[in-house]
């Protein structure tokens, strides 16, 4: 049977009759393309689910916070979901090529989950990010067996990445524009899916709110559809670092925000309003101080034992926010936060007392503040 395809011309003074038939198929290319997306789906299956862990409350609150242990996944951090879906969605695109570089704008994170699922499926990684990025994040990418490119603002990380493929052959695999569509929002074991499952058989089973960060914007994404596609009334609040843009779009409306400057909170805060954050889901915005996000990290550790990174901090501190005014209108509920990424990579920053004072962060009014809530439940102001 022939097979027509769309924009085939018969050439100069074929007879109109004639049938054209293009077959662009190629048997070693899709053999490939099966092969790494069947390594992909059996990591997936070697991969246990994270744990939600409960942060200790007074019972007599009737209120729960939870914390989502993404830093659990194999590579560390909550960018392993994401990884996984990018990489079977430029798989089954047909944009990954044997022997051809994946490239990746990234402030170290998603890079290092990105090298994990590269070397699974055996091509060459190089991660563009802020020559900022700890150098803690710098030596995970390379031992996944990825390479860095430094620049020196986040500013040019988009570009770079861009002009590094093109010049490679390679596939720039751009994190900000695809992370909101390479996940299936609907289900498949993504995070909101998770999230919910775990609840079922808690006291407060539907959570009143949903806190995530943004670096991409893709979780709040998928967690808000997937509210959305199941009925439910949760909610979901962003919580975003200083020197971040997508506080002042968000609330302005304006999809062309950009705000000078690098975040001091790695892997949240961007320069600009990214494509795959969707703003029109998201119900509240918490902009949160630096030193405010370092405080909740740091309590964080001393309640539970778990150190964890700074995204986590600014997460926490607007899920214990929320916490407080529940408590303070006399309502129960459940409210939900990530822990992002292992504080291990942060030694030399955040739990850094000489890096602290060098960036002129004080964060005991905060730590102060956590301290009241902790003991009367009043909102952390």
């Amino acid at each position: 049977m022939s097979k027509a395809h769309a924009g085939t011309r018969p050439a100069a003074g074929a007879d109109a009759a004639t049938t054209l038939d293009v077959d662009r198929s190629n048997d070693v290319h899709r053999a490939w393309v099966s092969e790494a997306v069947g390594k992909l789906h059996a990591d997936a299956h070697r991969s246990a689910d994270t744990h939600l862990v409960r942060l200790p409350l007074p019972e007599e609150w009737d209120v729960e916070l939870y914390l989502k242990d993404e830093s659990t996944h194999p590579t560390g951090s909550l960018k392993h979901r994401l990884a996984r879906s990018l990489f079977l969605y430029a798989l089954c695109n047909g944009w990954i090529l044997p022997g051809r570089p994946v490239i990746e704008a990234s402030s170290g994170s998603t890079a290092v989950s990105e090298a994990y699922f590269a070397a699974l499926v055996g091509v060459p990684f190089i991660a563009v990010i802020p020559r900022s990025t700890s150098r803690a994040k710098q030596r995970l990418i390379e031992q996944q067996g990825g390479r860095c490119h430094l620049v020196d603002s986040a500013a040019e990380v988009h570009e770079t990445a861009a002009r590094l493929a093109a010049v490679s052959g390679g596939h720039y695999m751009d994190q900000f524009t695809y992370a909101e569509r390479a996940t299936d929002w609907r289900g498949n074991n993504n995070i909101a899916e998770s999230i919910f499952a775990q609840l079922r058989k808690e006291r407060h089973p539907e959570p009143e709110w949903i806190v995530t960060t943004a670096g991409t914007g893709g979780t709040s994404a998928t967690i808000a559809r997937y509210v959305r596609y199941t009925e439910r009334s949760t909610r979901v609040c962003v919580a975003d670092p200083e020197k971040s843009a997508f506080f002042d779009g968000w609330v302005s409306g304006d999809p062309d925000t950009v705000r000078p400057g690098g975040s001091r909170i790695e892997g949240i805060g961007r320069p600009r309003m990214e494509p795959s954050f969707l703003p029109q889901i998201v119900d509240r915005m918490m902009l949160v101080p630096d030193a405010a996000s370092i405080a909740a990290l740091t309590m964080l550790e001393r309640l539970t034992g778990r150190r964890a990174g700074g995204s986590t901090g600014t997460g926490l501190w607007a899920a214990m926010r929320i916490v407080g005014e529940l408590r303070s209108t006399g309502r129960s509920g459940s409210v939900v936060a990530m822990i992002c990424d292992p504080g291990d990579r942060y030694l030399d920053t955040y739990y850094s007392d000489g890096w602290l004072a060098g960036q002129g962060l004080q964060t005991a009014p905060y730590t102060e503040a956590l301290e009241r809530f902790l003991k009367t439940g009043a909102i952390p102001a």
